[in-house]
């Protein structure tokens, strides 16, 4: 084992960053890198992958219940709709990031998300790439993938805001597109 795999006291082998803190075990055990469907729960990740932007990831996740209240629990149809009060309420909300241009471009993206004739799952799928090995180190995961670029230029191209390459990749590994849990982790691989 390499030392991005760690062992827990509960005995199980871990990709380091999922056991550095409990908050993170949680999310590393039951939900990263698990399929994720849905166009309300994927645009719920997507918002939140973007609010993360140069913050830590840890920061998001312990305010991820405040953002769903703040957000209607990320229903796209209810955010397509918010306006300028509700920026104004967001932007006062101490319990979520409260970065102007992230809240605008969540709203913003609601209303894009709310037009697409496929849906927003459908539309961020398309873009999985054929299963592949599970890295051996954190060093041999990408920032970017040529899938994560082709579907930050898509989504630039039909108007989202706030997902480049590096968002778009973070997105498809929190939602199972890619599985980017080391070898020797315990969650099971993705199903081929």
């Amino acid at each position: 084992m390499t030392q991005d795999i760690v062992i827990g006291e509960d005995g199980l082998a871990r990709c380091s960053w999922g056991a550095s803190t409990p908050d993170y075990a949680v999310y590393h055990d039951t939900e990263w890198g698990r399929p994720l469907h849905g166009d309300d729960a994927l645009f719920e990740r997507m918002c939140l992958e973007a609010f993360q932007s140069g913050l830590s990831w840890i920061t998001i996740l312990r305010k991820r219940p405040a953002f769903r209240a703040a957000f209607a629990g990320f229903a796209i149809k209810e955010v397509a709709t918010f306006g300028e009060t509700d920026a104004t309420r967001l932007m006062a909300d101490p319990g979520i990031v409260r970065n102007r241009m992230k809240v605008d471009a969540a709203l913003h993206n609601a209303r894009v998300a709310i037009d697409l004739q496929t849906g927003l799952s459908d539309l961020l799928w398309s873009y999985a790439p054929p299963p592949r090995p599970r890295p051996a180190t954190r060093a041999e995961v990408p920032a970017t993938t040529p899938e994560s670029i082709a579907m930050a230029k898509d989504m630039k191209k039909r108007g989202f805001k706030f997902i480049g390459p590096t968002t778009a990749y973070a997105l498809m590994q929190a939602t199972g597109m890619v599985d980017d849990h080391l070898a020797g982790c315990f969650v099971p691989p993705l199903a081929n």
